[in-house]
């Protein structure tokens, strides 16, 4: 038992024992303990009525004085709100700090909830979005900022990477968004100015098609100067051998020219293809066609196509991602191998997938596979007469037609390329809806 309850205790016994005697002495013992025990009931209430109005009146006034129980109470209960009141200043503090850390920031924030109102945002948010820092407080942002790209990205909920656009004003800035989900349904937005990165790259889109460009009419000189004198029977007998590698050397770097112009045309051209139907049977037959053209891995090619589903997209960008998949396939894999391209509906929209079995790749060089001129195998690749830029290629026209790329590969065993298109991007015959 807490000490404190003992002189509680010997009070209310002391005003019994007075109650006792005094009844014993006037004849009435059960009226003077009833009156005891009234005097204790009431002293209880004037204290617990002094507790109740300290509470209700704050800290502007100073705690009641007490004894016994209710002196232990009090002090416990100001020990208790002193600590409180600490922990709010500290609190307060470090959001103060916060706030001003972030407002700081080059970067613009913005602080929204499941509904997508702003709950706070910084002055850079704020001249970057055009938005007025106090008064669209409460306001829903997909209301305030319009672009259709910010629109479709907020309601994708899939925020793994950022979005990018360019403001419709004349202030010519292209904005990065990304949205970091955080607490119960709280959503945290950042904002960065990419102008500057946006102008940097077109300037390297323009000057490896300018290159490109270039390039390509010595190249075709060459080239056809390096036929002539390999038709010629005496400087042949000579200079076969520095001939054929020269010739070599100039059909690899054509067809270096020839995917950096690829390149340059997708990277430039609008992000999402044309929703033209293409029979991708069709399609899948011309590839196959080229790739045993090249002389290079197994002596066929297997085909597992729906062909009654349709893609819809751009044809051109199509052949050239799929034939990038497959051409690899079959320079990679050796001619006891197998490979086989399969076309098919499923849940989640269709996929193209490219499978071979040939040396594979190692999964710590799969993230990157995608990158310029990437190479797993620098000698293998040059001795094949590979750019290095297919797969990079496959990565921009899927990009286009809002699919993805998923490779899986282990060495020895062969490799596996999915292009997963989604299900609008995919029909039957007939303009009938898909179905895995």
């Amino acid at each position: 038992m807490n000490r404190a309850w003992l002189p509680e205790l010997l009070a209310l016994a002391v005003l019994l024992v007075i109650a006792l005697i005094i009844g014993w002495t006037a004849g009435d013992v059960g009226l003077w303990l009833f009156i005891a025990v009234a005097l204790y009931l009431v002293w209880q209430l004037v204290n617990l009525h002094r507790v109740e109005h300290w509470l209700r009146r704050g800290r502007r006034f100073s705690a009641p004085r007490a004894w016994g129980v209710w002196r232990i109470l009090i002090e416990e209960i100001y020990q208790r709100r002193r600590r409180e009141r600490e922990r709010k200043r500290e609190f307060t503090q470090l959001l103060r700090e916060i706030r001003e850390s972030t407002a700081a920031m080059p970067d613009g924030v913005v602080l929204m909830n499941h509904l997508g109102e702003i709950r706070w945002l910084n002055q850079t948010a704020g001249r970057l979005l055009q938005l007025r820092v106090l008064q669209d407080v409460g306001q829903r942002l997909p209301n305030l900022v319009r672009h259709p790209d910010f629109i479709r990205y907020l309601n994708g909920r899939n925020y793994a990477e950022p979005v990018e656009f360019a403001l419709p004003s004349e202030r010519g800035l292209h904005l990065s968004l990304r949205i970091v989900p955080y607490g119960e349904d709280q959503q945290l937005l950042l904002v960065r100015d990419s102008t500057r990165l946006h102008r940097l790259e077109q300037m390297r889109r323009e000057f490896v098609a300018n290159a490109s460009h270039e390039l390509r009419s010595p190249l075709t000189v060459m080239s056809g100067y390096l036929e002539s004198m390999s038709e010629d029977a005496a400087l042949r007998a000579v200079w076969a051998k520095p001939l054929q590698a020269m010739r070599q050397q100039t059909t690899r770097m054509t067809a270096i020219v020839s995917d950096l112009l690829e390149l340059s045309r997708l990277e430039t051209e609008p992000r999402e293809a044309a929703y033209a139907s293409v029979d991708v049977a069709s399609l899948a037959r011309r590839i196959r066609e080229a790739a045993l053209s090249l002389g290079q891995g197994p002596a066929d090619i297997t085909l597992e196509i729906d062909g009654d589903l349709q893609l819809l997209g751009a044809e051109r960008e199509l052949y050239s991602a799929f034939s990038n998949l497959v051409f690899n396939a079959m320079k990679y894999t050796p001619a006891d191998g197998r490979v086989s391209v399969s076309w098919a509906a499923d849940a989640d929209g269709a996929a193209f997938a490219v499978s071979d079995t040939g040396i594979g790749i190692p999964a710590a060089h799969i993230p990157r596979l995608t990158e310029r001129f990437y190479r797993v195998n620098k000698s293998r690749d040059r001795d094949s007469g590979g750019t290095g830029l297919g797969l990079a290629i496959v990565k921009h026209v899927l990009q286009h037609h809002g699919a993805r790329l998923k490779i899986e590969s282990e060495p020895g065993r062969g490799s596996r390329f999915t292009c997963r298109f989604s299900p609008e991007r995919v029909a039957r015959r007939g303009g009938q809806p898909a179905s895995g």
